[in-house]
């Protein structure tokens, strides 16, 4: 092992720092494609989901969902009973961004509209998406420790679509279902008709 000396203060060289031992990977755990679905559903347990204390963070990738309906939104809840209801308390925020192909309306917009103070309900993640053959969303949203019997669940959403009217719209949507329950199922579907195509990917992070 060689030593560079700075100050008289020996330190490791940088191939010796590339031999730590990597943090931060992302472990593949499910692919869900839809296929005119009404909803996509990772529960803890059931066809090879991890969402238990095996990961602090876990990550979904979006990748062209395309709904049946045109103008409708992505939406998504949690559930602590595997599953049986999706219905966890959330706090919530909502902000766009967008832009449309014409260049004649752009904007920064927080959405108080879509926001949660406290709701069962499912939260929106997109907002109307358009429906014809080229026009889709793609996103990521990261869910941090749902397995804690102490802290409530934050998520983070961010997303890049294809709305009906032409527009790049990109959501960013925060906040966390306030639980000290163990969150072991999400569910997303559309705010009308089905996922007609495209598929969720679950990951964790190491």
């Amino acid at each position: 092992m060689s030593i560079i000396k700075l100050n008289n203060q020996a330190v490791k060289n940088a191939t010796e720092f590339g031999s730590i031992s990597s943090l931060g990977s992302m472990v593949f755990i499910k692919k869900l494609t839809a296929s005119s679905s009404a909803t996509l559903s990772f529960v803890d347990g059931a066809s090879s989901v991890v969402l238990d204390s095996t990961y602090k963070e876990y990550l979904f990738t979006f990748n062209n969902i395309h709904p049946q309906t045109n103008s409708v939104s992505l939406q998504f809840n949690m559930s602590s009973d595997s599953g049986s209801n999706y219905n966890i308390t959330k706090t919530t925020t909502y902000f766009k961004a967008y832009h449309n192909e014409a260049g004649s309306a752009s904007g920064l917009i927080y959405e108080a509209s879509y926001d949660l103070a406290q709701s069962t309900s499912f939260q929106q993640l997109t907002e109307n998406t358009g429906n014809e053959n080229d026009e889709c969303f793609v996103g990521t949203m990261s869910l941090f420790n749902p397995s804690s019997t102490t802290f409530v669940k934050h998520f983070l959403f961010k997303s890049s679509e294809y709305q009906h009217q032409d527009y790049n719209l990109s959501t960013y949507v925060a906040g966390y279902g306030n639980t000290t329950s163990a969150v072991d199922a999400i569910q997303f579907k559309m705010s009308s008709g089905n996922i007609d195509a495209g598929d969720i990917c679950l990951y964790g992070i190491a």
